[in-house]
């Protein structure tokens, strides 16, 4: 089994253990855009108690990538997947912009 694979299977398992529904299809597209930051321990997680990582994540990820304007509700959408996060102690890269792209209704930049 690859490591693409093995990280993949880890997040499915992530987003069931949390009761969420998910498009398997949408969370390996989201996986494959995150890239070789999966495989890094350093970046394979994001750190929700970091503003700066915080910071990151909205201008990278939310505003470079999807092209989503700046504005409070990306702080908001952030804020409530790293609270539907909570229980998980490492969590995923690939998890955490998965659960934006759909909360913030970006799942068709992945199609």
């Amino acid at each position: 089994m690859s490591k693409f694979v093995e990280a993949l299977d880890s997040y499915k398992k992530v987003l069931t253990s949390l009761g969420v529904s998910f498009d398997a299809a949408l969370l390996e597209k989201v996986t494959k855009g995150v890239g070789p930051a999966i495989y890094r321990p350093d970046s394979a997680n994001v750190a929700v108690s970091d503003k700066e990582e915080l910071a990151r994540v909205k201008n990278n990820y939310l505003i470079k990538k999807l092209g989503m304007a700046d504005g409070p509700n990306l702080d908001k959408a952030i804020a409530e997947v790293g609270e539907q996060l909570k229980s998980v102690k490492n969590k995923p890269r690939a998890v955490f912009y998965y659960l934006l792209a759909v909360k913030l209704g970006q799942q068709g930049f992945y199609k």
